[in-house]
């Protein structure tokens, strides 16, 4: 591979000269070559341009995954627009939300999720235009017709070019705040790239995308963890099998059809996964790599996986802000593992720059527990419209504090504590209490509210909720729970609710979460006594 690149378009245009006719995504029986593919994002970027889109301008893709997202993403960064992703599994009201931080100038949503987008309050919003991801040859509703038509231009050499550099955003993944509001992290070509550059030659060889590698695209566009894996398969000359979602069928499928190489997966779902294998037939055929993250990884999953599959696993960790991964547990380290290495997360790979501060800044030595930070080139270029964030989560010398709590050992092996922030991490996504804290508060019988995430077999957390109620208020749970899903995603709202008299406070009034964390322990122990 050549580079360095100074944007991703010229990564597509690359390929579409050394590689034309080889398969660059497979999905849902339609394949597209390197060739086809520059072509047709160039003819999305003339599109964008005859639409109005001015550099610096913000689409947003709403759906599941599709392999006519990646035409937008490439062909918006073309012209210096950003691509903004949301998640399929939000509320409209939290859709709505994240349009408005954006300022996305248009919306383009897959045929499963056209009726809800068109419900949004778009008007109000200023999004000029709704157009449907999916074939059609309506150019005012449907993708393809629309890159076509208005982006015919492009076929006829007119010129449409725009100076993209590395500093230019080319991606906006949003994250939940820790105060409730989404947070827009900005990956730019440069952070992009960087992060690719560092799997390249020189790399270790299990970290490396070449031509020969099949990547499984099975997480969501919305997480770093589809779009970036299914970013680094297309930077190394390699193939991309996209499923519009995990199912435990589509990823047999693509490994019997397709001979996928390689797979990126949460826990979760990969329990679910050697659950039917276990009961079944399946094989891991094709596979030679498994790489695992997002969530923690339950050690007797583990075992199962390492007895039950013949090819090598990764555990990588990592951040959206980070553009993914910059510590990872090498297959080596799962088929020989020394010590209790199996529960650490790894070792920072090459390129990266890992140390332990304490509540100061300053680095502790080996198992002291401080907070994880890290430099990498893959740093996002900041949040959003959130200067003051950005500035608490890099430092001035370059270093992003992740959150995360952890040490490491004699070996440079990182082992994570607790997280710092009290995130919950439930099948892979990323939930925050206070989002529903701020549901379950709304409701008129509730007097205070504290959320935190438990040990769930199968999801890893799920959420936990500790209520107060008004003086001579009465509800129940499942009527809670159908409160707070009007305001927040299905995937956040409580998995159980606990009515107490009061919450566990410390002088200054506010809530001693570890208390609660310790109380439902020590409720659970007494369970199974």
């Amino acid at each position: 591979m050549t580079g360095p690149f100074v944007n991703l378009g010229q990564v597509a245009a690359h390929h579409a000269r050394e590689r034309p006719d080889a398969i660059a995504f497979a999905f849902e029986g339609r394949t597209t070559s390197f060739g086809a593919f520059a072509a047709r994002c160039r003819r999305v970027a003339a599109a964008l341009v005859a639409d109005g889109c001015r550099p610096g301008a913000r689409v947003a893709f709403l759906g599941k995954n599709s392999d006519l997202f990646f035409e937008l993403l490439f062909g918006a960064g073309m012209v210096g627009l950003v691509t903004v992703p949301l998640n399929w599994r939000l509320a409209p009201a939290e859709h709505e939300q994240i349009l408005a931080d954006a300022r996305a100038d248009l919306l383009f949503a897959t045929a499963d999720f056209a009726a809800a987008a068109g419900r949004l309050a778009l008007d109000a919003l200023g999004v000029r235009r709704l157009v449907e991801i999916e074939p059609g040859d309506d150019p005012d509703r449907h993708f393809t017709a629309w890159r076509d038509v208005r982006g015919a231009a492009a076929d006829t050499g007119a010129d449409t070019a725009v100076a993209v550099g590395r500093d230019d955003v080319f991606l906006q993944l949003y994250t939940s705040g820790t105060t409730g509001r989404p947070k827009g992290v900005m990956l730019t070509h440069g952070s992009v790239l960087g992060a690719l550059e560092l799997a390249g030659e020189g790399a270790e060889p299990w970290r490396q995308w070449t031509p020969d590698l099949t990547a499984l695209v099975a997480m969501p566009v919305f997480h770093v963890s589809g779009s970036g894996w299914a970013l680094g398969a297309f930077h190394g000359g390699g193939r991309s099998v996209i499923l519009r979602e995990f199912s435990i069928s589509g990823v047999e499928r693509a490994i019997a059809a397709d001979g996928v190489t390689h797979v990126m997966i949460v826990p979760a779902a990969l329990q679910m996964l050697v659950d039917s294998w276990e009961r079944g037939t399946a094989q891991a055929g094709s596979l030679r790599q498994i790489v695992y993250g997002a969530s923690p990884m339950p050690p007797v999953l583990l075992n199962r996986c390492l007895a039950l599959l013949g090819c090598d696993f990764v555990q990588y960790y990592g951040m959206t802000e980070t553009c993914g991964s910059f510590v990872a547990l090498s297959p080596e380290d799962h088929l020989q593992p020394v010590g209790n290495r199996l529960g650490s997360t790894g070792r920072v790979m090459t390129g990266h720059a890992l140390r332990i501060v304490d509540a100061g800044g300053a680095a502790v030595p080996a198992h002291v527990v401080g907070e994880v930070c890290v430099r990498t080139p893959g740093v996002m270029a900041g949040y959003w419209n959130m200067p003051e964030a950005t500035c608490e989560t890099i430092d001035a010398d370059g270093w992003l504090h992740t959150g995360d709590a952890g040490y490491l050992d004699d070996d440079g092996y990182l082992f994570l504590c607790d997280r710092i922030k009290d995130m919950i991490i439930s099948g892979g996504e990323n939930i925050y209490p206070i989002e529903v804290e701020q549901a379950l508060a709304s409701h008129p019988a509730v007097d205070a509210v504290a959320v935190i995430g438990i040990p769930d077999e199968r999801w890893g957390e799920s959420v936990k909720a500790f209520v107060v109620l008004k003086p001579g208020a009465a509800t129940q749970a499942e009527e809670l729970v159908a409160h707070a899903r009007t305001a927040i995603a299905g995937y956040k709202v409580p998995r159980s609710v606990d009515f107490v008299a009061t919450l566990p406070r410390n002088a200054s009034g506010k809530i001693l979460k570890r208390e609660l964390r310790a109380a439902h322990r020590t409720a659970s122990d007494s369970a199974l006594a």
